[in-house]
């Protein structure tokens, strides 16, 4: 078997990405990997809580590997902090990383090129999948998430805090991608097929912080 270590954002991308692998008899997901922002003990980005996020490594069985990154964080000290995720993976056995990357080939031959020399195998299981959709995929398959993060330059601050359900995406601007992988929008998967139980949370309070939006989502 192939042993995989998934970059896991706590969001609907690498969650669905971890369903997939879930269903490769010859791959066998070995990690999660995850960065937290140390200063206020979040997900990086997505501003999730450390306890939320470690409630779903235990729901889906992987262990989790948590990186801690300064903030303010530099592109150096966040690659060098992730040098050292893929020489522990190799370490430990594994072949191959992935990411829950859908369309930005940027993004893709960034991840490409910080992977090349490590020994690591990059696989994006969710690669160029039409983004309508694969959102509406995942909810027909049960996947149920919150609205962590909103990007108010490009969608209302009143999206914050939302379930990501059918009426959220017919109520999405034009040109918001549904599956915001422009950065519109990011999401905390709560159930889903790749979950063994769901997390019970509920949308806490909503702040603005450098430029983004957020829903302080919490245990129910």
């Amino acid at each position: 078997m192939k042993r995989v270590a998934l970059s896991w954002s706590s969001g609907k991308d690498s969650a669905w990405s971890l369903y997939l692998l879930k269903q490769d008899p010859e791959i066998e997901v070995a990690a999660l990997i995850t960065t937290i922002n140390a200063e206020f003990d979040r997900v990086a980005m997505h501003a999730v809580r450390r306890e939320l996020l470690e409630l779903q490594a235990a729901s889906v069985g992987v262990p989790l590997w948590q990186v801690p990154l300064p903030w303010p964080c530099s592109n150096d000290q966040y690659e060098a902090r992730m040098r050292g995720v893929y020489e522990r993976a190799m370490q430990e056995g594994l072949q191959a990383i992935a990411f829950g990357d859908l369309f930005l080939a940027d993004i893709r031959r960034y991840r490409e090129k910080q992977v090349a020399g490590s020994g690591l195998e990059p696989i994006f299981p969710v690669w160029d999948m039409p983004t309508p959709k694969l959102a509406k995929d995942m909810i027909a398959a049960g996947l149920r998430a919150k609205i962590t993060c909103v990007n108010p330059k490009v969608l209302a601050r009143e999206f914050a805090g939302r379930d990501f359900d059918s009426r959220f995406l017919a109520e999405l601007p034009s040109g918001i991608d549904p599956c915001g992988e422009n950065g519109e929008f990011h999401t905390f998967v709560h159930a889903g097929p790749m979950f063994s139980w769901g997390i019970p949370v509920q949308g806490g309070e909503i702040v603005e912080r450098d430029g983004f939006v957020f829903a302080d989502v919490r245990l129910a």
